[in-house]
């Protein structure tokens, strides 16, 4: 019997008290006792195991309780001096922000007063404590309760470090996960100024001006230093993915994934080569890294089904707001590099570590140095010596380019949309009429006015040219991969007078000389698995079809009228 994967599971306790599968990385709380500072900063792109670390060295530090037996057998226990000295020494607060978010301020602060509270119930026990001062246990109260002032909220992780150290007479251990969430969030919604005004208080005060922390480790996405939410933090250490030291313990190694394929009997060579071209390609320091999130999930898929095909896990997880925002700001130089990125080549950038928010619309740069920080492109390895501060960027694996695949085909139907009506009902006449040349003539511009790239497929161009037609008004309606006749036909366009259908089946063509022949292909496919059939059951009895074939900014389309029968 197989241990069961932690699919969700983030919390170290309950996935070792739960028996849950565990890649072992819990070297990395020796690592960070021997190298520390006072306020340690890791920033990792989102799922790649940030609040499981964390809730690791919760259970590691925190005072009160011996957790040794969830450690049993992993490589911490056998540091047997430094566990003496350290394990369940200190009291902890722990903070997780990753869920603070809301349309306005106000709901995002409700959001953080939610989370400072379920802290301080977990802390409940300080309320009845003798060495606390009153004003301390009033403000504990209000904060506990969900009732406590802004003033209150943006003090309490100071108040409950004096709290726990006057109770234990041992200075507090402050983790804080997903530090940097409010501020994207804030940012994308509108109201980052009040935000970030709240966190340089928040934060900034309890890990500076602070004689009850011992130390802290924060987690984000971005590190946002220029903020001063960390100004005046004399011993701040930043560990970004660019960085050597903890390179291995954010991220599945290509050893830790091939042990668990083998753990779980997942022997297919097939199935490790697709994980690789799937979820790999991520580089944090010197270390090539696979994304956690996708790999368990796949992995419990494929005990369900060997022959599960890849998913894209991590795109389901966000909103993906930052590469809208890039391809929305994109010029045609950088549509131009979206391309070559998506065609598997590099381009090479100049990448800013310490952006803030505000910074983030200046340029196109800017952007770009965003998308490599929260994982959306990875450093290339090269021999060459760059600029300093310039990387070689690429897309990391199959599923970050599905993503901006994906991100394409909505900004190109967006763009449609707010283009101008004559042209779009001209394409509409003209498909109606059976009127190839300008068919043609109309996805040719199309084609040249937007983003494509060079290994494109069927997929990308059924997008494309659905976000057309659906743009072309009310007077028909449009569906894709509907079933009909022997199968599904790429479109089906259904006129409001019902007077004849349109079928449109769409093929990839080899090359510039190889459209003609899939466009006969598409067109014979239509016929040979009786497509048109199924618009007998909507009364029509005339169909008009189409055989369209594309290559790279190039199509061509064949068409016949029949009668359905």
């Amino acid at each position: 019997m197989y241990q069961k994967l932690p699919v969700g599971v983030d919390i170290f306790a309950k996935l070792r008290e739960m028996d849950f599968y565990y890649i072992d990385k819990t070297a990395f709380i020796r690592d960070l006792l021997y190298h520390r500072g006072e306020v340690n900063l890791f920033t990792r792109p989102r799922r790649f195991g940030k609040t499981l670390n964390m809730t690791m060295l919760q259970a590691f530090f925190e005072i009160g309780s011996d957790r040794r037996d969830i450690f049993a057998g992993l490589d911490i226990l056998k540091e047997q001096a430094l566990c003496e000295r350290h394990m369940n020494r200190y009291p902890v607060i722990f903070l997780t922000l990753k869920s603070v978010e809301g349309a306005n301020f106000a709901d995002a602060l409700y959001r953080v007063g939610s989370q400072v509270s379920q802290e301080c119930k977990r802390l409940a026990f300080l309320a009845k404590s003798q060495s606390v001062e009153q004003d301390d246990l009033q403000a504990f109260s209000a904060l506990k309760a969900h009732a406590a002032t802004q003033q209150q909220l943006a003090d309490s992780l100071k108040t409950l470090a004096r709290m726990l150290e006057a109770h234990y007479g041992q200075k507090a251990v402050l983790l804080v996960d997903e530090y940097d969430v409010p501020l994207d969030k804030a940012f994308h919604k509108g109201y980052y100024d009040e935000m970030i005004s709240f966190m340089r208080i928040f934060l900034g005060e309890a890990l500076k001006t602070n004689p009850s922390l011992e130390f802290a480790v924060v987690t984000g996405c971005l590190r946002i230093s220029k903020e001063s939410i960390f100004t005046g933090v004399n011993n701040l250490k930043i560990d970004t993915i660019t960085d050597d030291r903890y390179d291995e313990y954010f991220g599945f190694t290509d050893a830790d994934v091939k042990k668990m394929l083998a753990d779980y009997k997942v022997t297919s060579a097939s199935a490790y080569e697709e994980l690789r071209a799937w979820y790999d390609g991520y580089r944090f320091g010197a270390t090539d890294v696979y994304c956690p999130w996708d790999i368990v999930n796949h992995v419990d898929k494929l005990l369900e089904n060997p022959n599960a095909e890849p998913e894209a896990y991590w795109n389901n997880t966000s909103s993906n707001d930052m590469v809208k925002r890039f391809i929305d700001k994109a010029d045609a130089t950088t549509l131009s590099e979206i391309e070559r990125l998506v065609a598997g080549d590099y381009v090479e950038k100049p990448v800013r570590a310490n952006l803030t928010y505000a910074e983030v619309d200046e340029s196109i740069d800017n952007l770009w140095s965003v998308l490599f920080l929260t994982g959306y492109l990875t450093r290339q390895r090269t021999a060459e010596k760059l600029t300093r501060g310039v990387l070689r960027l690429v897309i990391p694996n199959e599923e970050i380019k599905e993503i901006f695949i994906e991100k394409i085909q909505k900004w190109f139907s967006e763009r449609i949309k707010n283009s101008g009506h004559s042209e779009l009902e001209a394409l509409r006449v003209a498909f109606q009429e059976g009127n190839c040349e300008q068919i043609e003539a109309s996805l040719n511009a199309q084609l040249r006015s937007t983003i494509s790239y060079f290994d494109a497929y069927e997929g990308y161009y059924h997008g494309f040219l659905a976000g057309l037609l659906k743009g072309c008004g009310a007077l028909w309606s449009v569906g894709s991969n509907r079933e009909t006749g022997n199968g599904r036909s790429d479109i089906l366009i259904i006129p409001n007078d019902f007077r004849e259908g349109i079928i449109i089946e769409i093929k990839h063509a080899d090359s510039f000389g190889d459209i003609s022949a899939k466009c006969e292909a598409a067109l014979r496919q239509i016929e040979e698995k009786n497509y048109a059939d199924g618009l007998m059951e909507r009364g029509i009895f005339r169909a008009r079809l189409y055989g369209i074939a594309f290559w790279k900014k190039n199509c061509g389309v064949v068409t016949k009228s029949a009668n359905v029968v």
